[in-house]
């Protein structure tokens, strides 16, 4: 599941966990998003389902106005240790570029809500609702709370939008990716790049707000 993960990259060159760094898979579900500032800024997105890291890059970030419906494009799994990485991808690596733990918790398909499903039958909804198109999750981060929904576009089999439900933790008023900080270590995206010393070598900084023209770069990337 993860040989695609693994041939994208160097791991002699980059700190990325490899293929090879176990995680524990026990107690509740884990999911983490990623402010990855490559090509273009984006947030990679990423739920524990079947022993890796599903993933989608969303381009704007998440929102908690559940009329906003965000594009989230599916990208390789990765590994289950890779929620906890931050750091700098080298230049020339793939995905190259700054990377911090923007949110991080545990979570449940809503369909386990209110029972007492298993660790491995709530995994075995989740390959449900993806192969119907429509997962509804709730999550329990230090930034993102309460039910969201991925919902697969028509357009394309990678192509999928991120929902907030409505619920108590509806806020149509704030921009949560206003919130920059990493939940682990309190870094900054901003901070990172003035640490590069790839960035003080070539003078220049990446750009910090989305690119409209990203939907193929953080496929690319993600």
């Amino acid at each position: 599941m993860l040989e695609t993960y693994a041939k994208k990259r160097n791991f002699k060159k980059t700190s990325e966990p490899s293929v090879k760094t176990k995680a524990s898979a026990r107690g509740a579900l884990t999911y983490a998003i990623q402010k990855h500032s490559a090509s273009r800024l984006h947030y990679d997105f990423r739920l524990e389902g079947g022993g890796v890291l599903l993933s989608w890059a969303v381009p704007k970030g998440p929102s908690l106005d559940p009329s906003v419906k965000r594009l989230a494009v599916a990208v390789e799994d990765h590994p289950i240790a890779y929620g906890g990485f931050e750091g700098i991808i080298p230049a020339g690596q793939y995905g190259g570029g700054e990377v911090i733990v923007w949110d991080r918790g545990t979570y449940c398909p809503d369909s386990a809500l209110d029972s007492t499903l298993s660790r491995k039958e709530q995994e075995k909804e989740i390959q449900s609702g993806l192969k119907k198109g429509k997962l509804s999750f709730t999550l329990y981060g230090k930034k993102l709370h309460g039910s969201w929904t991925l919902v697969k576009t028509r357009r394309s089999e990678k192509d999928w939008l991120l929902i907030k439900h409505t619920d108590k933790y509806v806020d149509t008023e704030h921009d949560i990716t206003e919130k920059e900080s990493s939940v682990l270590s309190k870094k900054t995206i901003a901070g990172l790049e003035n640490s590069n010393p790839e960035k003080k070598k070539k003078g220049r900084k990446r750009p910090t707000t989305p690119s409209k023209t990203l939907k193929k770069r953080a496929h690319d990337e993600g």
